[in-house]
């Protein structure tokens, strides 16, 4: 089977920066465990697959370990791909995912923009591990992330973690955010749990830090930074209860990949 795949940098104008994600349309399902493998394969945060359905499509999202409930830039990745090389005619996207409902994508002005779930954090007592950190606060959002306020941007950008210990924590993501010098706030995600231990940049958890931020800078437009080697831009906003996450797309690469003759798609 020979499948078209498209490699996009996401959330930044330049080639090399933003998070690189891969993308995969289909024109019907495989089975999980294939796409697994091509997520493995391609050896990125995430690689995600569409089918189109009518007017709709259908998407999921896979790191090189597992699939996961959400993906903020691979779904900007997926948008570059239906907008800039399928020519989609439609002003707005709707993807509809397994678990977090339909999510959708609209252009303006060249720029890409999320229209996501909002989650409320929830402080929790300080993790005794992380006491080196220094952090002011921690909280959990989206069941199993776990967020650590530290003292400002400076802190965030300068923190080398122990990736072992972070692992060892009860949370499948840690993220680590301040309120901004250079933006309104910042950020950094560290998951190695699922494969991923820094994450250039998170879509999916500004869904839980653009309420957060919003509240303390009494602000629902903000401009963000995730603070990784690759660096990435977020324009954001609350907006009736959900978040607007705007970010550029640039094209690194697209091609083909083979998976073999005898696998075959379930609808």
């Amino acid at each position: 089977m020979k499948l078209s795949i498209y490699q996009v940098d996401a959330f930044t104008r330049e080639p090399f920066h933003g998070n690189p994600a891969a993308v995969v349309p289909l024109d019907a399902w495989p089975p999980d465990e294939v796409m697994q493998s091509i997520a493995a394969e391609n050896n990125l945060a995430e690689t995600a697959f569409f089918v189109q359905r009518g007017d709709e499509f259908e998407i999921v999202w896979f790191t090189p370990t597992c699939e996961i409930e959400l993906c903020g830039h691979a779904t900007l990745a997926s948008s570059y791909v239906i907008f800039e090389e399928l020519r989609y005619a439609g002003d707005t996207i709707t993807f509809k995912t397994r678990t977090r409902g339909d999510l959708s994508v609209s252009k303006h002005d060249g720029r890409y923009v999320l229209d996501f779930p909002a989650y409320p954090m929830t402080r929790i007592e300080p993790i005794a591990e992380l006491a080196d950190w220094k952090a002011l606060e921690f909280h959990t959002s989206q069941s199993n992330m776990l967020f650590v306020v530290l003292g400002g941007e400076s802190a965030v950008r300068e923190l080398s973690p122990d990736m072992r210990m972070i692992e060892s924590l009860p949370y499948r993501e840690v993220i680590v955010t301040a309120k901004g010098d250079t933006c309104d706030f910042a950020s950094r995600m560290f998951a190695p749990k699922i494969g991923i231990p820094e994450d250039p940049v998170t879509g999916a958890i500004h869904c839980s830090l653009i309420p957060f931020w919003a509240e303390r800078l009494g602000k629902t437009e903000m401009f963000a930074r995730q603070l990784s080697a690759r660096g990435g831009e977020l324009f954001c906003e609350l907006a009736d209860g959900r978040v607007k996450i705007g970010g550029d797309a640039v094209l690194y690469l697209k091609g083909e990949i083979y998976v073999g003759a005898e696998i075959g798609a379930s609808a």
